[in-house]
């Protein structure tokens, strides 16, 4: 097969707008299992929004955007459903700023032919695939916008912000995570910022400078900036979809705090959707009870749920859109207040 033809089915991002998950839901409060599970992390997403001192940190890890998840994610920033985000770099970068620059995932097979794929420059990330030569050039698009800043460290928020600016100067990307926090004012962190499309950019960008004369990414910083946040807003909840890094970062700010010497309480809510199991004693898998074990998450309003996030993800997002309690929420503007 010709390459043109193996990038012929594009991916659809999935629109919560467009179905009330209302009724379903609701009978799967009177289910059990995982359905009752959804339902009240649906419910307590909902508490989150109802609750006008809580702000709400998502977190993202895994092939989500890739899969048809990204506007889901632009309509909880657009209508002030999340302040904060956490993600994986692979995310942000070779999913979401990737298709801010006009290129797209494609359908496509597990049981594909790899050998011939590799042949075509065609990436796969289980039945979707990526253009690999369109990467490249995301690649390059991160190595010039780092070209073009001052140098000295920046926080990866502060470099995504330089992101969203360059989609916005080029008039691209209206359905851009990246260009539509920038717009909104919601700071994005990734904590492995170097661990995909954004970290050979930046390799390139340091290979070819002189005299140290350079941008790093700070991720230390990072770890400071997403403490303020917390510091401020006292209360918080989390929605975390899949474990990692940004998992681990988002709850440990509430230790950060009581090692600077701030008060900062447990988060207050906490939803995970998740496929990792806890028995290996991996973090991805394990529970919100035992990160209460270690003062980040308090057991009043947490949820696990075991299921993949393309299903699981969609029914809670579209629940708390339909209830309308973000309607009364006001943004936060914490990439203002870290600004400051």
């Amino acid at each position: 097969m010709k390459k043109e033809d193996l990038l012929a089915t594009k991916i659809q991002h999935l629109d919560i707008k467009k179905f009330d998950a209302t009724p379903l839901i609701e009978q799967y409060k009177n289910m059990a299992f995982q359905a009752r599970n959804l339902a009240r992390a649906a419910e307590i997403y909902t508490t989150m929004l109802k609750d006008s001192s809580c702000s709400i940190i998502l977190c993202l890890a895994g092939s989500l955007f890739s899969a048809g998840l990204k506007k889901v994610v632009f309509d909880l920033i657009e209508n002030n459903m999340v302040d904060a985000i956490v993600s994986t770099g692979a995310i942000i970068v070779d999913q979401d700023f990737f298709e801010g620059l006009g290129f797209k995932h494609y359908q496509g097979s597990p049981f594909a032919n790899d050998h011939a794929l590799f042949d075509h420059h065609i990436d796969r990330i289980y039945d979707t695939y990526i253009d690999e030569d369109e990467l490249r050039k995301c690649d390059m698009t991160i190595a010039k916008i780092a070209n073009g800043l001052p140098s000295h460290p920046y926080s990866s928020r502060e470099f995504i912000i330089a992101m969203g600016k360059y989609l916005s100067e080029q008039n691209i990307g209206d359905d851009s995570i990246v260009k539509q926090a920038y717009v909104k004012n919601v700071p994005i962190f990734v904590p492995a910022f170097s661990d995909c499309s954004a970290g050979f950019g930046l390799v390139h960008h340091q290979w070819h400078r002189k005299n140290n004369n350079m941008v790093t990414i700070d991720s230390v910083k990072d770890f400071l900036e997403l403490t303020k946040i917390k510091v401020k807003a006292k209360t918080t909840g989390l929605l975390m979809i899949g474990g990692g890094a940004p998992k681990n970062f988002a709850q440990d700010i509430t230790v950060a705090a009581e090692i600077v010497g701030a008060k900062a309480d447990m988060h207050k809510y906490a939803i995970q959707i998740t496929v990792a199991d806890e028995r290996d004693g991996a973090l991805s898998g394990s529970t919100l009870k035992e990160a209460h074990s270690w003062g980040k998450v308090s057991n009043d309003f947490e949820q696990m749920v075991f299921a993949e996030a393309t299903i699981a993800l969609p029914l809670v997002a579209s629940y708390a859109y339909h209830q309308k309690a973000w309607k009364s929420r006001q943004s936060k503007n914490y990439n203002a207040f870290l600004d400051k």
